[in-house]
This record gives C-alpha cells, structure tokens and sequence, in this order.
C-alpha cells in the first residue's frame, strides 16, 4: 500500500496487531484506538456492526469498540445516515461538510466530516468503520485507502473465525 511515511508506519503497526489479537472485538478496540492517538484529525473512530435480523424489524447497526466522545447513536438503522448509507450501498461515503449533507445524525457540533467504510465477510456488508473529524475535508485519498485497509483486517479476521 503506498502510503506517506506516517501512514505507512501506522500500517505496519495494524499488521502486528492484527496478528497478536487475541479475538475479532480485541483487533477492533485495538484499531480504534491507534487511529484515534495517532491520527490527530480522526476525532471520533468507532465500528458498527449489523445486528442479526428479526422478520419484521429494521435492520439496525449497533454500536461496537469506540474511541472518541460518547455518541447518542448507539443503534442507526440502516436505512438513515451516512451509516446507513454506506453500510446499505456496501461503498465508502466520504463527507467533506457534514452541514450539507441531509443524511448526517448530528452527534456532535463539533464534527465537520465524515468517512464510513464497510466491512466484508465473503463479500456481504457485516459492518463499518465510521470516523469523525473536527475539519472540513479531512479525509483525502490516503485516508479513504488506510480507513478501507482497517475495514478489510477486521472482515478477514471476521472470516477467519468463522472456521
């Protein structure tokens, strides 16, 4: 992955823990909190992952490891939100001013963008990895690639636990 330095370092440090973690829920705290300590724009960094479905119910996206300010959207339905709009679509969505995008939950005053990344079991969105940032346009192509390498450990360690 040709990354900046920085970036690159970060990437080497996600390959240790990935293969040091103990289980899927150990990688994902561990993720969260190396991207939140080391990357000073990723003001909130979290994962949601979709619950099992119920006949009859909304398919919902439940809060998982964290890092950041504590979020009153613990449960989004897949239906509403940039959340739910990358995680229905099975693409990243990456929002440069949050104020004009009319999917955004408002969580924070203080976020400016956004960037959700699915997560893939055997190509099926099982999750996602969503980040906030207390700048407009924070994320460029560099982030988009290194948000999507984390999504991609945390869905091959989904799969590997699966046998």
């Amino acid at each position: 992955m040709p990354l900046g330095s920085k970036l690159g370092e970060i990437v080497d440090d996600l390959d240790r823990l990935t293969r040091a973690s103990g289980s899927v829920e150990d990688l994902m705290w561990e993720i969260v909190k190396l991207l939140h300590d080391r990357l000073l724009k990723y003001n909130w960094v979290g994962f949601y992952m979709i619950e099992k479905s119920v006949p009859g119910q909304t398919r919902m996206l439940a809060l998982g490891p964290f890092q950041g300010a504590m979020t009153p959207h613990t449960r989004i339905p897949l239906n509403q939100g940039i959340c739910g709009a990358a995680a229905s679509t099975g693409k990243t969505v990456i929002v440069d001013d949050v104020s004009k995008d009319q999917r955004y939950l408002a969580c924070s005053t203080e976020t400016k963008s956004e960037i959700v990344v699915p997560v893939f079991v055997h190509g099926k969105v099982v999750g996602e990895l969503d980040i906030d940032s207390h700048f407009h346009a924070a994320f460029g192509d560099e982030d988009r690639e290194l948000v999507e390498y984390c999504a991609a450990l945390v869905g091959k360690q989904l799969e590997k636990s699966e046998t």
